[in-house]
């Protein structure tokens, strides 16, 4: 069965970026547009009700709860950094007591950078390869920085103090900060390389306080927003409304949070090299994927590369296990709606729009409608190199795909 999908303009926001709507604290890839949930809710009415984000991310379904009046929302992520940026952003803290911890924060750092011997005694962190990435002094300051930050005994203030950190271990690294991927910057780069790594983390932190002060703490008065750092847990008839924008396919092939997220989690004291394999598809399975809508487009796949098709495979197996437990969590009459795009492998496009519309339906759900989006400023890789020939590189994805479904029994 091929379910309908209606081209639907309003939903491109052309030139906007997540920051049109809501500042954000970190980046963090292929977000979804707070603008686009916005205008989904208003269009079916939704003004109320318990709401699950089961792939969280930075919190974008957030943004679209608290914009609307939801007052109940809960998220989930296994990437501890995703789940770090979102908390910080929707956890209500003392704004008087905030601007206090950064001046006490500001103080201790300098006060102890003064006595030279408090450098030359500084025992520098043991992370895998991490003179691969980080100059020694760079490594130095960051680790005074973070010794100061893990000294904050308020937890939900601290968060708005790693988050700035965390993109300030990246920009302060050897890494190419173009790339989500893990890729070291050229030898004749890195003689050039001398960050100022305390100026640019405070720089950063004004940022995020001045934007969680004025544009988040005010719309954090009536919500309680519910984040955890697990997989979705099954709960049965509990939520009303599920928006969420998954994975577009595993990891370490299409968008890498993992790769992405390296520092920040690491410095946390994350195995962050881990975290691909724990999303969605980073498992190895024996067997393809046969059922339904997709098996065709494996079978596809299979052709060209077994290896592909058997990775693919564990990306939609992971997927359906997914939608069975969170269609049960959903009450009769409650919606879901999830936003997708349809990755390309090997040539073949994988329609993950129609998949998820069969998954629903499987267990107790009916398709309403699929709009189809332009992708305008979405932050993830326009193009890969499928057959991994240099030179050689496919258009990923140009449209997105918005599923909407409601349970009927």
């Amino acid at each position: 069965m091929k379910y309908k999908v209606t081209r639907s303009p309003i939903y491109d926001f052309a030139g906007q970026s997540y920051a049109s709507s809501y500042p954000n604290l970190h980046k963090y890839p292929a977000s979804m547009l707070p603008q686009i949930g916005i205008e989904l809710f208003k269009e079916l009415n939704i003004k109320s009700g318990i709401m699950l984000d089961p792939y969280c991310g930075s919190g974008s379904s957030f943004a679209v709860g608290i914009d609307r009046g939801i007052k109940d929302m809960y998220g989930f992520d296994i990437n501890p950094l995703a789940v770090l940026i979102s908390q910080a952003k929707f956890t209500k803290v003392d704004i008087e007591t905030l601007l206090k911890t950064k001046q006490v924060l500001r103080s201790n750092i300098y006060e102890f950078i003064k006595d030279e011997k408090n450098l030359m005694n500084t025992k520098l962190p043991q992370f895998k390869n991490v003179g691969f990435w980080y100059s020694r002094d760079a490594l130095l300051y960051l680790t005074i920085l973070y010794y100061y930050i893990s000294e904050i005994k308020d937890e939900n203030i601290k968060r708005l103090f790693l988050v700035p950190f965390s993109e300030t271990s990246r920009d302060c690294s050897y890494t190419r900060n173009s790339e989500f991927k893990l890729f070291r910057i050229k030898e004749e780069d890195i003689l050039a390389f001398n960050p100022d790594v305390l100026g640019v983390y405070f720089q950063k932190l004004n940022k995020v306080l001045d934007n969680y002060t004025f544009y988040y703490y005010p719309k954090l008065q009536d919500s309680n927003v519910n984040i955890s750092f697990k997989k979705f847990p099954k709960n049965d008839n509990f939520f009303d409304i599920v928006l969420t924008s998954p994975p577009y396919g595993d990891s370490r092939t299409t968008v890498a949070y993992g790769q992405f997220s390296h520092f920040g989690n690491e410095w946390m004291g994350v195995d962050a090299r881990q975290i691909d394999n724990q999303l969605m598809g980073g498992k190895t399975v024996k067997e393809n994927y046969k059922k339904g809508i997709i098996s065709e487009n494996i079978n596809l796949i299979i052709k060209e590369d077994k290896k592909r098709a058997l990775e693919v495979s564990s990306f939609f197996f992971d997927l359906e296990k997914s939608i069975i437990d969170i269609a049960k969590s959903v009450k009769i009459g409650g919606k879901i709606i999830y936003i997708v795009g349809n990755r390309t492998v090997k040539g073949v496009q994988l329609p993950t729009d129609q998949f998820i519309a069969e998954k629903f339906e499987e267990n107790n759900f009916k398709h309403i409608i699929t709009h189809e989006r332009v992708i305008s400023n979405k932050v993830m890789p326009s193009k890969n190199s499928p057959t991994n020939i240099k030179g050689s590189l496919q258009t990923t994805m140009i449209n997105e795909y918005i599923v909407i479904c409601e349970k009927w029994k």
